[in-house]
């Protein structure tokens, strides 16, 4: 059975092509929370200065430790030229579906984080939606490092939101799950019913109304 290749970390290939031209300010755009049954949609978006080098250790948020995630994400605030957050709520999911929900979070991220000239923004592609000059980069988070820096921002930021809900809604273990859909937050679900950070056009939680 052939050796695994060894995983690759992301780089800035995408961006030295923009910081090469005359336009060279590129932002990394990426968002957390798609999948989750309660809590908001976020995105973060990350200008680099030009010619930075990767901080050791950026890679897809998913992939770290939350103690690897809230290290970074200090070291990734300091290395930014600047860093915007732009979310979208649930009764705005609820209302356009999390797919307009997510677009709508990039574009407040990206008009808070103005002037720049290109974005790079995770996913497929996004040009029938509002995000002025961009390229869609499939897989970004694990290839692309200004995405990858988003990527983490986005998470520690939604994770604290959580955590902070969780105190006051106790019991469906969004401290640890942030909101994603564990057999804890289901068997929680089944106990407690749902709160006003459900989603209610998810299906899971639609049971429940």
């Amino acid at each position: 059975m052939p050796a695994k290749s060894p995983q690759t970390l992301p780089d800035l290939s995408r961006e030295y092509a923009h910081w090469e031209t005359s336009r060279p300010a590129v932002v990394g755009v990426d968002e957390v929370g798609r999948g989750c049954l309660a809590g908001p949609v976020v995105v973060a978006a990350v200008l680099l200065p030009a010619y930075s080098e990767c901080l050791p250790g950026v890679k897809d948020s998913k992939k770290l430790s939350l103690k690897q995630r809230e290290g970074l994400y200090e070291s990734i605030k300091a290395q930014a030229t600047r860093f915007s957050i732009g979310a979208a709520s649930v009764a705005e999911i609820d209302r356009i579906n999390i797919l307009n929900a997510t677009y709508l979070a990039m574009q407040r991220a990206l008009r808070r984080i103005q002037p720049y000239d290109h974005a790079l923004i995770d996913g497929r592609d996004t040009q029938k939606h509002d995000l002025g000059a961009h390229t869609a980069v499939i897989g970004g988070d694990q290839s692309c490092y200004s995405i990858a820096c988003a990527s983490i921002l986005a998470k520690v930021i939604r994770d604290r939101l959580m955590r902070r809900l969780a105190h006051t809604y106790p019991g469906y273990a969004w401290e640890t799950n942030a909101g994603y859909g564990t057999k804890a937050h289901l068997e929680a679900l089944q106990q407690r019913g749902i709160t006003p950070f459900h989603r209610r056009s998810y299906a899971p939680i639609k049971v429940y109304l």
